[in-house]
């Protein structure tokens, strides 16, 4: 895998992320950029961390299923991404429910909520909870783990992988709080699905290329 294709790779894996920040934006009255900063970091770090452990897992008997390797690739990113796809179009529209934490209604002064001096009330920016960010960041990147796998069987260059996934990660988590801040939820689903279609496409490259090769 070339550059090109580990950065589509991080771009795909980054879409829970992107989804999860925006959500985190969201909470924000107010961008507090040390918060956003955090956040990128965490779900950035986690990207590039479960890669390198699939990666370890899959080096260890990765020499004895070389016949087989592209198809357990082209399986794994097309199980991802299908997953992904799924989510995107069954997940449910969750309303919003005015109070403390609802930024939309915040940003409007309360306008459209039902407890309009809560509303007002409420801080810039909830305080980060880290334990809630460290779970966050587990579940945004355990589909990392499983690509991770694909590279030991495909002898790419880990440390090069992790960190274009990583720093992919931490930018696009970045700009998504601030997407989530600035313009609200909608860009969430459209992430996800291209997200979802990027690692299927990769998957199938790969298959073709074992094949015709």
């Amino acid at each position: 895998m070339g550059f090109i294709e580990l950065f589509l790779t991080g771009v795909g894996l980054s879409m829970d992320a992107f989804a999860v920040a925006i959500c985190k934006g969201l909470g924000m009255r107010k961008i507090r950029w040390r918060d956003a900063l955090v956040i990128a970091l965490f779900f950035g770090g986690f990207q590039a961390l479960m890669p390198l452990i699939g990666w370890a897992a899959g080096s260890l008997f990765a020499s004895t299923i070389t016949a087989v390797d592209h198809w357990i690739a082209f399986g794994l990113l097309a199980f991802i991404g299908g997953k992904m796809l799924w989510d995107a179009f069954h997940e449910e529209d969750s309303p919003c429910v005015c109070g403390r934490d609802c930024a939309t209604c915040q940003r409007r002064g309360g306008a459209d909520c039902d407890d309009p001096e809560a509303a007002r009330q409420a801080p810039i920016a909830p305080p980060l909870d880290y334990r809630e960010l460290v779970m966050l960041a587990i579940a945004t990147s355990i589909d990392a783990l499983a690509v991770g796998i694909t590279f030991a069987f495909l002898g790419v260059n880990i440390w090069v992988a992790i960190a274009i996934i990583g720093v992919t990660t931490f930018v696009l988590s970045l700009v998504g709080v601030v997407v989530g801040n600035q313009f609200g939820s909608r860009f969430e689903k459209p992430a996800t699905i291209a997200g979802g279609i990027v690692l299927i496409l990769i998957g199938l490259k790969i298959l073709i290329e074992h094949l015709a090769g």
